[in-house]
């Protein structure tokens, strides 16, 4: 059995106040790691379906056995995780925009330990990954106008629910077209979001995407004895 409860680190961000912890949750029995933003829960390892969910229908739509992929947002780890587990991928670039984060990665602060660090495939980029998606250089610092076989965002909550303002362009036409220019023909953008699957946001994705599809991922969250429903969109550039 662990602590109740331990702050294993905390950081101030442009963003607000940024806190690791880990606490006993004695209703399960079970350790929970929780990276929280201010007083708001960002992820928890408790629950992991979706995030997983998003690599693995992501990547099931890309064609090719040399995969280069991007995820947008690192978190816990656990889409990137999935993306690596796939055969197929032969690089990896993680962009997130919270040192913080990326440093309890190196530091094998999170369960995963330092795995991602690890793998000679990743690569952490510290940025603002909205900001790279509408740029002409694009996603990869290093190779300017690289193209993707998939890009996979997990940073918001929703496309209409977003931790900061400044992001909301990037859900309308115009910044889906931008994101689309650094996919290579035939790639795959996935979106994850807390919420069930948004019409609206769909018709976006379709005057963009050639093939479109909002896939409900759903799980049972015991604490609350019910079955969450959360959605992965899918967009393919023909």
């Amino acid at each position: 059995m662990g602590k109740l409860f331990e702050e294993l680190d905390y950081r101030h961000t442009p963003i607000g106040l940024v806190s690791l912890r880990r606490r006993r949750e004695l209703r399960l029995g079970v350790d929970v790691v929780e990276i929280l933003l201010g007083d708001e829960h960002l992820m928890s390892d408790l629950f992991t379906v979706s995030e997983i969910a998003l690599a693995d229908l992501g990547l099931a739509e890309a064609s090719g056995d040399k995969l280069d992929v991007v995820v947008g947002g690192l978190g816990l780890g656990y889409t990137a995780q999935a993306v690596l587990k796939d055969p197929r991928v032969k690089s990896l670039i993680v962009v997130d925009a919270l040192e913080a984060v990326i440093d309890w990665h190196k530091e094998g602060l999170l369960p995963m330990g330092t795995e991602l660090c690890d793998d000679s495939r990743c690569q952490f980029v510290l940025g603002d990954f909205f900001k790279l998606a509408a740029s002409k250089e694009g996603l990869d610092p290093v190779q300017a106008e690289r193209k993707f076989d998939a890009i996979l965002v997990d940073i918001d909550h929703a496309p209409d629910f977003w931790l900061n303002s400044a992001n909301a362009p990037f859900y309308e036409v115009e910044g889906l077209t931008e994101l689309a220019k650094h996919l290579k023909l035939g790639g795959v953008f996935g979106l994850w979001s807390n919420d069930r699957p948004d019409d609206t946001f769909t018709e976006r994705l379709s005057a963009v995407f050639s093939s479109v599809r909002a896939e409900e991922v759903s799980f049972y969250n015991p604490l609350q004895d019910n079955t969450f429903v959360q959605t992965v969109y899918l967009g393919q550039k023909s």
